[in-house]
């Protein structure tokens, strides 16, 4: 029981020992990086965004409920003779 106990005491301290904290981390980053698209080099064909980016789809028409008039003598006649 003896023996038991100190292992399990023993393993407890070795455990916490290897989870312990090992000073601060400093991270360091780049404060300038220079990109040179001049000596990028690129292939390729020549596409349009749309073509790839935009699939064609039906466009739905809707009747205008609006009757078409061929001239609005009738409302201008009734707005002139309410104003005078």
């Amino acid at each position: 029981m003896r023996f038991l106990l100190i292992g399990v005491i023993l393993s407890f301290i070795l455990s916490s020992f290897s989870y312990a904290k090992k000073g601060k981390i400093k991270y360091r980053y780049k404060k300038y990086e220079r990109f040179d698209f001049d000596a990028l080099d690129v292939e390729g064909t020549n596409n349009s965004p749309g073509d790839l980016s935009i699939s064609p789809r039906f466009k739905k028409k809707f009747k205008n409920k609006i009757p078409l008039r061929k001239n609005f003598n009738q409302q201008m006649k009734k707005a002139v003779d309410s104003v005078l």
